[in-house]
């Protein structure tokens, strides 16, 4: 007798190690459970992650709890005004004994990087992350250096507005997958917060729930999730509405259509399912298309509110 098809493209042995990740996480940040869930998405499929906020509302610290989480290598770089490519990706430095040049690497040889207020450093240092984030690999003296997969890029930023701050470059901004907000918490969450120990203590007890070999297996398991024909014109149509809004003067382009069928069927594996709906592209498109629209000189509307009219507006086919 043969075993009924599994409705889920989760593989058995990861839906209680990624459960108990996710739980783990949820409890150094309280009230953020989808906030927590997008940063998951964001992991399994492959992509970046920025998160956008004020000082002081958990960035770091969710950082933080996803690192010790994941069992993955972990490097935090402060960017600051002063900080410099090399600073980051590293440098080559003469030998005397062997004369010649010894590449020394820089943090960016790490699984997770936590790029921490990454708009406080010059464009010039922010671009030194372009080539490690779309190849995972960076080019040094002519020669390319290989970085250990699964790299994972959190970067914080805070507000524009802010002093001391420079907007990141268009390209740079395509290369995070998702970009989201963490906001106040909400009442309940806050008092808990309050009353408990310092969040910097509990992240120093946490311990890993997924292995590097188990989050690539999520990746391919994510990758290997159905995504129907009239999903995809559903998917197409929200890139369409994008290039023809009347607000918008650069629409979504097919890379971030990409982006986001990656971070849809990631989002389909998390809910336990093996095929992609429409809600769960409608779940992550404000994070995945936002920061990728460029709005037209003349209007007065921010990214976030055009990617949610653009949803509004496209009906499901």
């Amino acid at each position: 007798m043969t075993a009924a098809p599994s409705n889920t493209a989760l593989p058995q042995d990861l839906r209680e190690p990624l459960a108990r990740a996710i739980a783990q996480v949820n409890t150094v940040v309280l009230g953020k459970r989808e906030e927590v869930r997008l940063a998951f998405v964001c992991l399994i499929a492959g992509g970046h992650l920025l998160i956008e906020d004020i000082p002081g509302v958990g960035k770091t610290t969710l950082a933080h709890a996803l690192a010790a989480t994941l069992g993955l290598d972990f490097q935090r770089v402060q960017f600051t005004s002063d900080l410099l490519p090399s600073d980051i990706i590293g440098v080559g430095i003469y030998e005397r004994e062997t004369q010649g040049f010894r590449f020394h690497p820089g943090p960016i040889f790490t699984q997770l990087l936590l790029a921490d207020e990454i708009n406080r450093a010059m464009p010039k240092t922010q671009s030194a992350l372009l080539e490690a984030m779309a190849e995972g690999q960076v080019t040094v003296d002519g020669t390319t250096h290989l970085l250990e997969p699964p790299f994972f890029v959190i970067a914080t930023q805070n507000p524009l507005d802010f002093a001391g701050t420079w907007p990141l470059p268009d390209s740079q901004l395509d290369r995070f997958m998702l970009r989201m907000s963490v906001g106040y918490p909400d009442p309940d969450a806050e008092r808990a917060m309050l009353a408990a120990s310092d969040r910097r203590d509990l992240i120093d007890t946490l311990a890993p729930c997924l292995m590097p070999a188990q989050i690539l297996e999520l990746r391919r398991a994510s990758a290997a999730v159905l995504a129907s024909p009239a999903l995809i014109d559903y998917l197409h149509a929200l890139l369409a509405a994008s290039r023809s809004h009347g607000e918008v003067r650069v629409g979504l382009s097919p890379r971030a259509g990409l982006a986001l069928l990656a971070a849809a069927r990631a989002h389909a594996l998390l809910s336990g399912r093996a095929h992609v709906l429409p809600e769960d592209v409608k779940a992550v498109f404000p994070q995945v298309a936002a920061h990728r629209l460029a709005p037209g000189t003349s209007t007065r509307s921010d990214r976030d509110a055009i990617a949610r009219d653009i949803l509004e507006r496209t009906p499901v086919r």
